[in-house]
């Protein structure tokens, strides 16, 4: 099977950061490594298949219940292997289950980080970006404080 791009994947920024559902094909692996990505964000209670028929892929735990928002040591843990992949030349993907609620949260705490803006244009977009992203008040109310937090 030729390499296949995940469920809902996109770039948030090209080269650097995608959000993404579940991967669960090896051509999912395989889109991914042809396109720079040598880091996954897996924020799921459990690990993805296939996780490990690329090895040029190193797989990162956070692991959130579905449907909450993270905490700030999460977002902080995300944002770090982020910083620490940029500065290697390298990208990260992200996934949740779907790639909206927990994956729509990080990639919107991305934005508020790395473009200094406010909790709320990080969610709209992100809404715009990848439409259904962040399904929660609580998943809203968690990037809003992360904007309180770093200001």
């Amino acid at each position: 099977m030729p390499p296949v791009p995940p469920p809902n994947f996109s770039w948030v920024e090209p080269g650097l950061l995608a959000g993404m559902a579940m991967p669960r094909l090896p051509a999912h692996y395989e889109y991914m490594y042809e396109n720079g990505i040598r880091h996954l964000v897996t924020l799921t209670e459990h690990k993805a298949p296939h996780h490990d028929s690329c090895p040029g892929i190193a797989l990162h735990r956070i692991r959130i219940v579905d449907f909450s928002p993270p905490s700030l040591e999460q977002i902080k843990t995300f944002l770090k292997i982020v910083e620490d992949a940029k500065a290697k030349g390298e990208a990260v993907g992200v996934h949740c289950m779907h790639g909206f609620g927990r994956t729509g949260t990080m990639l919107a705490c991305f934005l508020v980080k790395t473009r200094k803006i406010t909790g709320v244009d990080a969610i709209d977009e992100i809404r715009r970006i990848r439409h259904g992203s962040i399904e929660t008040t609580e998943q809203e109310k968690s990037v809003i404080q992360f904007h309180h937090h770093i200001k």
